[in-house]
């Protein structure tokens, strides 16, 4: 019984044919799973949305300019106020509207713990609606030096 042995003096030449039958196996797993798994990512909940007719948001906000110049003194509108009476200012100010918008203009050599310190303020007095005035850029699209 000899399965081969070392006398065998033929030369065997490499295999030039590439198995497919994996891969080909491999595919049809793929497609099976992509043809289970396809509908699910198109399913939508549908719904029937009400009609509703309101009319526009208000636009009355009231408009607060808080300026704090370099030296951090507060100006509420233009007038100096004391930093300890901002927090009644502004709680005054939110009960009566929790819609005004504080724009803050600070000097650009404004410590930023002032800044902070009042942003802080605004917030627990309920004041949410915070802008940032600064100026443009001379050359800037809008700048106009007659401000």
């Amino acid at each position: 019984m000899t399965f081969g042995g070392f006398e065998d003096h033929k030369h065997q030449r490499p295999m030039a044919d590439i198995n497919v039958t994996p891969m080909v196996d491999v595919m049809l797993v793929l497609v099976v799973i992509f043809i289970l798994t396809a509908p699910l990512f198109t399913h939508a909940v549908r719904i029937d949305l009400p009609n509703a007719q309101s009319a526009a948001a208000p636009g009355n906000a009231e408009t607060i300019i808080l300026s704090i110049d370099a030296a951090g003194s507060v100006f509420w509108n233009g007038e100096k106020m004391p930093q300890q009476d901002l927090p009644a200012k502004m709680t005054e100010i939110a009960k009566k509207n929790p819609q005004t918008e504080l724009h803050l203009r600070a000097d650009k050599s404004t410590r930023y713990e002032v800044i902070a310190q009042v942003m802080a303020t605004a917030q627990s007095a309920g004041l949410t609606r915070i802008g940032f005035v600064t100026e443009p850029k001379p050359g800037a699209p809008g700048f106009s030096p007659n401000r």
